[in-house]
């Protein structure tokens, strides 16, 4: 099942500013056994790492190199991955918060090659993922923020803070505003919490729009569902925006890239009518 690897000068998705998944990299095999291929792989990459991490040999290094395994198993598969954008980052002096819609595991598996090259990275997570075995050892030794999700205030300051302390270390920050994974975006269920670390920590804000409902989740076990490659995969970086006032202009503005984005991907969304008190606050 370990299929041939791509040469070393095959296009990598992190070079930017943007990626399509060339024809020739599809595996017969794989295709054919999406699931078990994929699946395989993953698990030997999160094994590796989750070692070495235990270790404290867990690097920048490991961590792109373990992400790009991710993207070519599902490559492999036949996925098809679109990247667009990454010049809105690639491009910036400082750190900033990348605020984007959570749709699958495929995201944070995946974003870890396209931005940490260029910028340290790391995650807003649940806590419980740092229970994972093998997994929760790898993500545990990128700094992330925790939440455990049972205090929402105690959430807030514990991001807020968290957010603060590490963007002024020159690290990034990745947040995903959502309470659940869904291929909607539902304004009444997308905070603001990113838009307000940025905004506490003087940095721009980047919107992420992504689709990757061809990693699905699962129904009993949530983060292991079928593989569907043919649904294709998306990721776009939308420009830096500096937050300004009470921040609500930038939070409409994220929430419209995204949500315009995923149209077009074909997963439509719910209508976004602009509360009285949003409308005042563009005036």
């Amino acid at each position: 099942m370990r299929g041939q690897q791509p040469p070393e000068n095959f296009p990598t998705p992190y070079a930017g500013p943007n990626y399509k998944t060339p024809a020739r990299i599809r595996q017969p095999l794989s295709c054919l056994l999406p699931n078990l291929s994929f699946y395989w792989r993953m698990a030997m990459i999160v094994r590796l790492g989750g070692a070495k991490a235990a270790a404290d040999a867990y690097g920048a290094e490991d961590w792109i190199t373990g992400s790009v395994g991710i993207v070519r198993a599902l490559e492999y598969c036949g996925g098809i991955f679109e990247i667009s954008g990454m010049e809105n980052f690639i491009n910036l002096s400082g750190p900033c918060v990348f605020v984007g819609n959570h749709m699958s595991t495929l995201e944070t598996f995946v974003l870890p090659c396209l931005i940490q090259p260029h910028r340290d990275v790391t995650f807003v997570v649940k806590e419980s993922l740092l229970r994972y075995p093998w997994f929760g050892r790898l993500l545990a030794s990128r700094d992330p923020i925790k939440v455990d999700r049972k205090d929402p205030r105690a959430d807030l300051t514990t991001m807020l803070q968290g957010g603060a302390e590490r963007l002024a270390r020159g690290r990034s920050l990745i947040v995903f505003p959502q309470g659940s994974r869904s291929t909607l975006v539902d304004p009444e269920h997308f905070n603001s919490i990113g838009v307000k670390i940025a905004k506490k920590a003087g940095v721009p804000a980047i919107p992420v729009a992504v689709r990757t409902d061809a990693w699905g989740n699962g129904n009993i076990f949530k983060d292991f569902g079928a593989i569907r490659p043919e649904l294709g995969i998306y990721f776009k970086f939308g420009p830096a925006m500096e937050i300004s006032g009470n921040g609500k202009s930038a939070h409409q503005e994220i929430l419209r890239f995204i949500q315009d984005n995923l149209t077009s991907w074909g997963l439509q969304q719910p209508v976004y009518a602009l509360k009285p008190d949003d409308i005042r606050a563009n005036q």
